[in-house]
């Protein structure tokens, strides 16, 4: 991971060493030791919170790390919901059984096609993020910087991808 982007390890790391600092400020007396690991503590928190954000806009996936196209499945299979939706609606507003069982069956293959993108791109996520992690560590021991980049990269992405569909699943438990 590079150092401009937010990582959960790093604020985990954080986290501790401000515990630690805010503790032995109070053990010895010092205020400002103690206000500064509170500090740390708090901010860890922001980069936690930053580390597991994400979004969809357009058929991308967007979060600290960067941005990450979605399988189409997950696009097609949310306007397909929509418009399975609307045929329903518009069968039970105008009595037309066929339209409403059509609108319903449409839905429901939306809501699968949509969870096959999801499941297709949390896999290719973490895969991602794990040869990026492995990949990146052996460039940094071998000193080759431009693979390291380019593994750095890869990891990025894939954590994209995942905060993706984890931010779709929030908002559909929350519906």
């Amino acid at each position: 991971m590079s150092d401009k982007q937010t990582s959960t390890l790093q604020s985990y790391i954080d986290s501790a060493s401000g515990a630690a600092q805010s503790a032995l400020g109070s053990l010895i007396g010092s205020n400002a030791d103690k206000n500064a690991g509170e500090n740390k503590k708090a901010e860890a928190e922001i980069k936690h919170d930053a580390s597991h954000a994400g979004a969809n806009v357009g058929g991308y996936s967007v979060s600290a790390s960067g941005i990450a196209q979605n399988d189409p499945n997950r696009s097609e299979g949310s306007w397909n919901q929509t418009v399975g939706s609307g045929k329903e609606a518009l069968g039970n507003l105008v009595g037309n059984e066929s339209l409403k069982k059509q609108g319903v069956q449409q839905n429901a293959e939306g809501k699968e096609q949509e969870a096959k993108g999801q499941l297709n791109d949390l896999g290719s996520g973490i895969a991602d993020r794990v040869s990026g992690t492995v990949g990146g560590a052996v460039a940094s021991v071998t000193g080759n910087q431009a693979d390291k980049a380019k593994y750095e990269a890869k990891h990025d992405e894939g954590k994209t991808q995942q905060r993706g569909v984890e931010a779709d699943l929030d908002k559909q438990a929350r519906a």
